[in-house]
């Protein structure tokens, strides 16, 4: 693998990233973005293909015909919203870019990218692995699921902010929404039990003391809490969204029962209010053991490069549990940090996303001898 240690082509690289980095993607909107995409491949005569997700919106898949496909390489091309509209384009100084999705996961995507635009000058054809671009991560996660419509693939490499240690677990999630509807009512005339908001934060209350006492081992992030806002009213209805993040080992079945349980506990406490709980989305986590194909091939990359083997668990849901419930070995490996996604001021560092696009090219070099 000697003479592959220094191939991709760092200016080429960041202004990639910068390019990404200033399309606004949000999710739902990543239109431009993957048509800005979609001709940067066509330009260097690549066999980009894409893969309509809804009316609108497409994935970009560059497939191999013909080949045996030994690993799909995935990165997500839309962001969360901009925290500020004025302020989330690319900036870099002193070798860190900042801007929205610099980490999650537009340094990633572009790792990705020029990884395989090396390979192709370097040995005129594609490597026998796929690349795939995908929308809708953020939200519905319906790029990922459009792409396992269509195609399997036996392992991936999924380029979400690992600080480039390989993750071969990956936690679980539930999405949960918490409903409430009753009667509308002139303020004065408000009576505890009977109002939806302090049914709804009894509910959570519940929750989170639940988790606490029981589960510690879990993640949970009280997200949104909204109502209807009618001025001096007792509103007629109230609803709040929990995320749930829980090691590969929890049981996410137990967990759900559990749940459902407090709050079938609490409906008996408002007889007059109807309260729903529904799991939006319910993503299984896993844990992959240390070999095979891939994975030897990566422990050998990280040894030849110095690199510590240092395997983790990546503490968030992604596309790689879309995968994994598909077939799929997902391994979640990217330049930058969880803590940055999502973050004001994100930010990662163009070394680590220089070298995320050297292991990926190294790991197409792989298995393609």
């Amino acid at each position: 693998m000697s003479e592959h240690l220094s191939t991709v082509n760092a200016q080429r690289l960041l202004k990639l990233l910068r390019h990404l980095i200033d399309i606004y993607s949000p999710s739902g909107k990543e239109e431009e973005v993957v048509e800005f995409l979609f001709g940067y491949l066509r330009r260097r005569d690549l066999p980009v293909l894409r893969q309509p997700v809804d009316d609108n919106r497409y994935n970009l898949l560059l497939v191999p015909a013909d080949t045996d496909v030994s690993a799909l390489f995935v990165g997500h091309l839309d962001t969360v919203a901009a925290y500020d509209l004025d302020h989330y384009e690319y900036k870099q100084q002193n070798g860190v870019v900042t801007g929205l999705g610099a980490a999650d996961m537009k340094g990633g995507c572009s790792a990705m990218i020029e990884a395989y635009v090396t390979f192709v000058e370097h040995r005129g054809s594609l490597p026998p692995v796929a690349l795939a671009l995908v929308v809708g991560e953020e939200e519905e996660g319906d790029g990922a699921d459009r792409l396992v419509e269509e195609f399997h693939f036996p392992w991936a490499i999924v380029a979400e902010p690992t600080n480039l240690h390989p993750c071969l677990s990956c936690y679980g999630y539930l999405e949960i929404q918490i409903a409430v509807r009753g009667k509308r009512r002139h303020a004065s005339l408000a009576k505890s039990r009977q109002d939806p908001v302090e049914a709804v934060m009894h509910m959570i209350s519940d929750i989170s003391h639940h988790l606490q006492q029981h589960r510690p081992e879990l993640v949970y992030n009280i997200r949104d809490l909204f109502s209807s806002q009618a001025g001096f009213v007792v509103p007629d209805w109230c609803e709040a969204w929990v995320d749930v993040h829980m090691p590969p080992s929890a049981g996410i079945g137990e967990i759900t029962m559990e749940l459902e349980e407090i709050v079938a506990k609490a409906r008996k406490e408002i007889p007059h209010l109807d309260a729903v709980l529904r799991f939006t989305t319910i993503d299984a986590g896993y844990e992959l053991p240390q070999k095979g194909t891939i994975i030897e091939a990566l422990k050998r990359i990280y040894s030849e490069r110095s690199l510590p083997w240092e395997p983790g668990s990546f503490r968030s849901h992604s596309d790689a549990n879309r995968l994994w419930a598909a077939g799929i070995k997902p391994i979640l490996l990217g330049p930058g940090q969880l803590e940055q996604a999502h973050a004001p001021d994100e930010w990662v560092s163009f070394e680590q996303v220089h070298q995320a696009a050297q292991l990926y090219y190294d790991l197409m070099n792989s298995v393609g001898d």
